[in-house]
């Protein structure tokens, strides 16, 4: 397939998303900010200085339950206007202009969690007792209540949030639309770069010159606005932290683990046993790269290469349907429906373009149905992207039809449990519907270079690096480009030892994630992926039952803690046991793919 990027307006609209889902017009989008200024306006005026007893209090929560539908309604359509095309400044324009509108608007109703939390007690458990809907929102709150500020800072707060937001804002502009990649040039020959290109195309890429050349190259133009980026998230940290001081936290890490209701235990669990018992098997894994590549010296700008180059198969948008559909139908009828709809209805954006935001992500406003953002690259791999995403659709699907505004997104901790869960059950279909050896060996593999390499080695290493940082910023220190880059050396010196040279650019990689503007979320794709290889290996020895199970803990949405809803597949995440088995899983997987090797190609470590 062509490597040249399109404009927006000139690729195939049947593979874009249908944003008219959520609203048909423009003229719409603009009602539903006049109506949700009009609410906002009814509950300040009804409500603010009146929240001192359990009716006033649901009534007002009840009000405040509609207008946050129509916020989130067209904050995502905002949001993935731009997602799509970072070089549109109309979209930019609405983004920013609804970004100035919510900042007036959270302002204005943060009275309403403050003067929650100013009510006795008793009045606030005689408010739960009275509306089941309402009480999740509620014990929140008295769980946060030694947390938080005094009503007029949470008011300023509020109306600054925009602003507090920014540095994300300038690290994407920074990525998507300032860096011009350009070409690079390998024996004559010029081959165009930019971020989706690299990292969906250049990284895999067989030949060694070319991916090197690549890799020089992006290295090369990110290193040009490292200090930039380092300025943006230095201002990101610094932000934290006064807000973990200004709420009472000892620490940044305890700040942002507070939300996701977990606690030091299993955050550190993560990285320290995965830094240290994962590593030897990755690294036996880069040895057999090495080894059927015919690399004298391994590196970092190797570490995406696959096992088997000359077999990937290629697969079209309407191929992929009956991969995903036959794999994710054990999810049951209604699970199977919403997968034919998001095809149907164009629930997903496949194309490539100038500006698009890189990855692949699903958004899930209440009040519509998911978006899925994705690149599509014609390779079989992105089956299991595509599945992880839906993952995440189907998730909130079901929570979203089982339960309020306010119970359907649980912890962070749990959020990648579905999309990485929906990868297993991708792979055990393929394996089970092939004899082809080279088929399974492909399956294997994209395993571990894709699932468990994506969430386990990418983003753990993500994670490691981030405590390094939220460390030095709790003892007082700053964090400048040079730091990040020996921090994010180190890390990967660690996992990798001597196996894999660490050469100039890796240490740079930490400017390509956008999650360390989502708080701890690096680490918390290990956790699901822990879940989930837990639970699909119950599938497959329980079937129906475990699948039952799991269906109800996405029902479930965010009305229980991460721990209760593992118990409720079945999982034990209070112990390091589902880790560790986690990790051993990976382990088997990779003595797996040696074996295969070794029958297929004779070739053996």
């Amino acid at each position: 397939m062509s490597k040249e990027l399109k404009a927006r307006k000139d690729v195939d609209q049947l593979l874009t998303w249908d944003l008219t889902a959520i609203f048909k017009t423009e003229e719409e989008f603009s009602s539903a900010v006049k109506e949700a200024q009009r609410l906002t306006e009814e509950v300040e005026k009804e409500y603010k200085g009146k929240l001192n007893s359990a009716k006033v209090i649901n009534e007002c929560l009840d009000k405040m339950k509609s207008l946050m539908q129509i916020i989130n309604l067209a904050g995502t359509y905002a949001h993935l206007a731009v997602a799509v095309d970072q070089t549109n400044s109309e979209n930019q324009e609405r983004q920013m202009k609804f970004s100035n509108i919510m900042s007036n608007l959270n302002s204005r109703l943060s009275f309403v969690k403050s003067e929650i939390m100013e009510a006795r007690e008793e009045i606030i458990n005689e408010a739960i007792e009275q509306s089941k809907e309402n009480s999740g929102y509620l014990k929140d709150i008295i769980e946060a209540k030694k947390h938080t500020l005094h009503p007029e800072a949470e008011r300023v707060l509020s109306a600054l949030s925009s602003t507090l937001n920014s540095p994300y804002s300038i690290y994407n502009r920074a990525k998507l639309a300032d860096m011009d990649f350009g070409t690079f040039t390998v024996d004559g020959k010029e081959y165009p770069l930019s971020f989706v290109l690299f990292e969906n195309e250049w990284e895999y890429e067989n030949n060694h010159e070319i991916r090197r050349a690549a890799f020089k190259a992006f290295s090369n133009k990110l290193k040009e606005y490292q200090h930039t980026i380092a300025a943006a998230y230095q201002v990101q940290v610094q932000k934290e932290k006064t807000l973990a001081n200004l709420r009472g936290f000892d620490s940044v890490i305890d700040s942002l683990l507070f939300h996701q209701k977990v606690d030091r235990e299993l955050y550190n669990r993560q990285i320290d046993i995965i830094m240290e018992k994962l590593a030897p098997h990755m690294r036996k894994y880069a040895k057999l790269l090495q080894k059927i590549h015919n690399i004298d010296e391994m590196t970092f700008a190797d570490l995406k290469l696959v096992v088997d180059p000359d077999f990937e198969p290629a697969i079209t948008v309407e191929g992929s349907k009956k991969y995903v559909e036959e794999a994710l139908s054990v999810l049951g009828e209604d699970y199977l429906n919403m997968v034919k709809r998001a095809y149907s209805e164009r629930w997903i954006d496949f194309v490539q373009n100038r500006g698009k935001s890189t990855g692949a992500f699903c958004s899930s406003p209440y009040g519509s149905h998911p978006f899925i953002l994705i690149s599509w690259t014609e390779r079989m791999r992105e089956v299991f992207v595509l599945a992880h995403e839906l993952g995440h659709a189907g998730h909130f699907y079901l929570a979203h039809q089982n339960q309020n505004i306010f119970d359907t997104r649980p912890s962070q901790y749990f959020i990648e449990a579905p999309s990485t869960m929906n990868e297993m059950l991708m792979a055990n279909y393929l394996m089970k519907n092939s004899d082809d050896p080279r088929f399974k060996r492909w399956v294997l593999s994209s395993m571990i270079s894709r699932t468990y390499y994506h969430n386990f080695v990418t983003h753990l290493l993500e994670a490691a690096y981030q405590r390094e940082v939220y460390r030095i910023i709790d003892e007082g220190g700053s964090v400048q480009a040079p730091k990040l880059n020996a921090l994010k050396k180190g890390v990967l010196e660690k996992f990798w030892g001597d196996t894999v040279k660490i050469i100039d650019g890796a240490e740079l990689t930490w400017m390509r994630q956008p999650h360390y503007y989502m708080g701890l979320y690096p680490y918390t794709y290990s956790a699901g992926l822990t879940i989930a290889t837990e639970v699909s290996k119950r599938i497959l020895t329980e079937g129906q039952a475990a699948l039952d199970d799991w269906k109800e803990v996405l029902k479930a949405g965010g009305t229980k803690t991460p721990v209760e809803l593992a118990k409720m597949a079945g999982v034990d995440i209070t112990t390091e046991r589902p880790l560790l088995n986690t990790i051993e899983h990976i382990g088997n997987i990779i003595d797996e793919i040696i074996k295969l090797t070794e029958e297929i190609d004779g070739i053996s470590l």
